[in-house]
């Protein structure tokens, strides 16, 4: 029998069957965990193999192939932690204002998704407390690289329309720090779901953890979505820094301007890139973030 994992944890997953009846099941010896590069084998979105018991449980006996995955490094593990498999869409979702907006997080989220080759897009919430000037400036830097953005409110429930048009019939992965409003929007976009919400923490200007485990879920106008847990960091690994520029769209064509080969884009003089960022053909703000990746990189070579 082949299904569809619709959430996991403990290593027993909801496995939803080509008929729409669900297997709780678990994985079959070690067959899933040999050769793999993550320390959760199955992800929401993972398709698999699975024997069924009359009880509605089951056994997975195999992972069937990736077209493709999004995953972070996870610190304390050293190890992959895939988020979702074979999605159409990644949403990197922050925030305007209340948790503060963090661009060099989605910065390092559209590297995390070029790497597992997913498409990504970038939906910016909570537009209803206001959205500041400088804020506006980097959304359009992404815009310029040609990244999709859209602003939302789940409050007032401005740009839910065109969100619902973006997501439809597709599975989309919605991933982003706590307190953003990933759990509020999908509340909106699919009536009843009643998913636990929590307010910002005053103290630390962030959010709560709330959702503690990623899980998919059916879209009533076709498609599915994937709720994530919110993270406070994403590491950029698996890159060599000498090929860390070329996560960067926006270096490629001024690269070939540079006087040394290879080039830093640190110090060197004549670097096409740095001088790109003086007259203002790539945004000060990605640059400054391309340096922070870089000497994360070069801490952790080893990786």
């Amino acid at each position: 029998m082949r299904g569809t994992i619709y959430s996991g944890i403990n290593n027993i997953y909801d496995v939803r069957y080509e008929d729409d009846s669900n297997h709780e099941c678990r994985i079959k010896g070690k067959i899933l965990k040999d050769d793999l590069d993550s320390y959760n084998p199955l992800a929401p979105g993972d398709r698999v193999e699975f024997e069924a018991s009359d009880s509605g449980k089951g056994l997975i006996t195999s992972r069937l192939p990736r077209r493709n995955r999004f995953a972070r490094w996870n610190r304390k593990r050293e190890s992959w932690q895939v988020i979702a498999a074979n999605i159409d869409l990644l949403l990197a979702v922050i925030s305007s204002k209340n948790p503060p907006f963090r661009p060099r997080f989605v910065d390092r989220v559209l590297i995390a998704a070029a790497q597992g080759d997913v498409t990504a897009a970038i939906l910016v919430n909570k537009i209803d407390q206001g959205v500041d000037g400088w804020v506006n400036e980097r959304i359009a830097a992404w815009e310029r690289l040609g990244i999709r953005v859209l602003r939302s409110s789940a409050e007032t429930a401005e740009g839910l329309g065109e969100l619902k048009t973006l997501v439809k019939k597709k599975t989309v992965a919605l991933f982003g720090p706590s307190g953003v409003g990933k759990s509020t929007l999908l509340n909106r976009l699919i009536p009843g779901l009643e998913l636990a919400t929590d307010e910002i923490s005053p103290k630390y200007d962030r959010g709560r953890h709330v959702t503690n485990f990623g899980r998919l879920l059916d879209a009533p106008w076709g498609g599915k979505l994937i709720d994530t847990p919110g993270v406070r960091e994403i590491l950029v690994r698996g890159i060599d820094p000498e090929e860390l520029p070329h996560w960067f769209p926006e270096f490629e064509d001024v690269m070939t301007e540079c006087s040394f080969r290879p080039c830093s884009h640190r110090h060197e003089p004549e670097c096409g890139v740095i001088k790109a960022v003086e007259e203002g053909r790539i945004h000060p703000d990605r640059y400054e973030n391309y340096l922070r990746i870089r000497d994360e990189i070069e801490d952790n070579i080893h990786w």
